[in-house]
């Protein structure tokens, strides 16, 4: 069984660094409006590239799609080609929030028949050295592939399940799941969901054990059937994907528009509180 992804540790990338078929991603993004780039800039793993989440990782934002939509595959296989990500790249990508943000460009790319993994408690359990300002790599060939249908979850898919026996996942903070926050459309979340949020799946930073997770997601009744994660735009739910991946459960779907995208639609229902 090969030792990569989906989640590898420091010492393991600390091993494996600068080898020629794996690429370093630093993933940081902000929602309080603090510059991901310039936290790059300023100190990251040696070799690392930047991926901006909004250019990158995301099309254009709107009501329909929400503000993290999947971009258009040409776009995407373009970004990875910049960033130096070919066809047989394995992919580390981290962030400073144990996984929540690079989480996104690991669904992207497994979800694409790609390697990947993200780093376990991202940059803070990075102790080698670190370095400053860009890295420029050198282009590779990324092919254009459509996204998959069976790893995501449209509006239109996410109104037939509504009172079904599909299991949905909310990964905002439990206050956001019960009254919303400053960044989403209006209160609330969809009519049966679940909160789970993010942060849950972590401990000290680092992803709790295959076992803990395990019992999180029965606890949760995400143990069987299908389950659909989403957060505020597609972004933070794919740590819950990652996380069910590692406790040894059936791969998830993303709702990728999340709660952006379904809040903005005042012709779709919604529930306010905890649900308790």
């Amino acid at each position: 069984m090969s030792d990569f992804g989906p989640v590898v540790s420091a010492q393991w990338l600390a091993q494996h660094l600068g080898e020629a078929d794996l690429a370093v991603v630093d993933c940081r993004w902000y929602l309080d409006g603090r510059s991901g780039r310039e936290a790059y800039e300023t100190a990251h793993i040696p070799s690392a590239v930047w991926a901006d989440i909004d250019a990158d990782l995301a099309g254009p934002a709107s009501t329909e799609g929400g503000r993290h939509p999947l971009p258009d595959p040409i776009d995407f296989a373009s970004s990875m080609s910049r960033l130096g990500i070919g066809d047989a790249t394995r992919v580390v990508a981290y962030d400073d929030v144990g996984g929540v943000i690079a989480g996104r460009l690991w669904w992207m790319l497994d979800a694409l028949g790609h390697e990947a993994a993200i780093l376990d408690g991202g940059l803070r359990a990075w102790d080698g050295p670190l370095a400053a300002g860009p890295v420029e790599p050198i282009p590779a060939a990324f092919a254009v592939t459509p996204w998959p249908a069976d790893r995501v979850m449209t509006k239109a898919e996410m109104v037939e399940a509504l009172g079904s026996d599909v299991t949905l996942l909310d990964a905002r903070s439990a206050d956001r799941f019960a009254n919303g926050g400053p960044v989403d459309p209006r209160p609330g979340h969809i009519p049966g969901a679940t909160s789970a949020p993010a942060t849950d799946n972590l401990t000290g930073g680092h992803l709790r054990s295959p076992e803990n997770l395990a019992a999180h997601y029965a606890a949760l009744g995400a143990d069987g059937g299908e389950v659909v994660a989403y957060c505020g735009s597609g972004v933070s739910a794919c740590i819950d994907l990652i996380a069910m991946r590692v406790a040894g459960l059936p791969d998830g779907k993303l709702y990728v528009g999340s709660w952006s995208a379904w809040g903005a639609d005042e012709d779709l229902p919604n529930e306010v509180g905890s649900g308790d």
